[in-house]
């Protein structure tokens, strides 16, 4: 007599997850798309409408690309590959052209990518004069039987994937010299000298450049995209912090800190590297949704603003759940951008915009 309320119950239950099943898949966007490009002390007061514009634009033309690629039907991988080169590939953002150098005047590259359906990763850190390190990410997670590559070895392995190697001079920005100046003279290290086929210095335009030095102590550059074939990826790529020292690595490499995609949750984090793989942010906040049946919202607001503070750390998380782009940050302001199909493209900065 008992076991029958019960396993009308269980039926119940089923069916009703079932049915909540189905409908999550009816109103679920045929693709849908999030992207970030660092989050920080970033406030209306300290930036010239210049500099706004510059950003608004980058952050638009990366949606544009993936948003028109996935309308096309292309693959989710391809899609946060091509949008995580697009920014790799402006100096406007910490990664790729734009990273920030360390101690010793060089430029060590993290990214990582990883796939929702099987749960492949692939990451790489400390990489020197591989043009796109999303590139050797996905090359790590599809061509080699491992997870992560640093280094040396990284970038041996990226000659043998025939990737593109450039001179380190490509990455250079003044700016980011003169930032990188700024810390170790602040540390008492001494100035390292200027790079080989460095450009004569130029001034760096003080105000909204200081406050692009500020905002980007903690910047990153990462998407998640969801493709027509319900197939979900986040990558994530950085250049680290400025000034970092003895080959510090933070959490943009580390799968489960930086980057995760998992079942119908993918994360992308950009902050303070030490505290969000402590946290093992972006796996967290997957890992509340799927075992404390949190909304997506939910989830990131608890882990970010209050574990991730409780702990002393700062930054944010942009997300894909059930196919709604998601973010939330402890910063006053983070780029981001999103797009679902059928809907307008949503750019932001500032903490009470979207």
């Amino acid at each position: 007599m008992i076991r029958r309320p019960v396993t009308s119950a269980l039926i119940a239950a089923a069916s009703l997850a079932a049915a909540s099943a189905a409908h999550a898949e009816e109103t679920r966007p045929a693709w849908a798309l999030v992207l970030h490009g660092g989050a920080g002390v970033i406030e209306r007061g300290d930036m010239d409408e210049a500099t706004e514009s510059a950003y608004r634009s980058a952050l638009g033309d990366a949606l544009a690309l993936g948003a028109s690629m996935l309308e096309a039907g292309a693959p989710a991988m391809d899609v946060v590959e091509a949008m995580i080169q697009a920014l790799e590939d402006d100096p406007l953002f910490n990664a790729g052209r734009g990273a920030v150098f360390t101690s010793d005047g060089r430029i060590e590259h993290d990214a990582s990518v990883m796939r929702a359906s099987d749960l492949q990763a692939g990451a790489v850190a400390g990489v020197r004069g591989v043009r796109h390190p999303i590139s050797l990410a996905r090359a790590v997670m599809e061509d080699s039987p491992h997870v992560m590559l640093q280094g040396a070895g990284a970038e041996s392995f990226a000659d043998d994937q025939g990737l593109e190697r450039i001179e380190e001079s490509y990455f250079f920005t003044e700016r980011r010299w003169q930032a990188m100046v700024r810390q170790v003279a602040a540390l008492g290290l001494p100035v390292p000298p200027r790079p080989d086929g460095a450009p004569e210095p130029e001034p760096v335009r003080e105000g909204s450049r200081q406050q692009m030095e500020r905002e980007h102590r903690f910047g990153t550059g990462g998407v998640v995209a969801l493709d027509r074939s319900g197939e979900m990826v986040a990558g994530t790529s950085t250049g680290g912090t400025t000034a970092k020292r003895w080959g510090r690595v933070g959490d943009s490499p580390v799968i489960g800190a930086g980057t995760y995609a998992g079942g119908d949750c993918g994360v992308s984090a950009t902050g303070t590297g030490e505290y969000f793989i402590r946290l093992s942010v972006a796996a967290r906040v997957c890992a509340r949704i799927e075992l404390a049946g949190e909304d997506g919202q939910t989830a990131a607001d608890t882990v970010i603003q209050d574990e991730l503070l409780a702990m002393g750390g700062d930054g944010g998380v942009v997300m894909l759940h059930d196919g709604a782009p998601l973010w939330s940050f402890n910063t006053s302001g983070m780029y981001r951008a999103a797009q679902v199909a059928g809907g307008e493209p949503m750019v932001a900065i500032f903490e009470d915009e979207g």
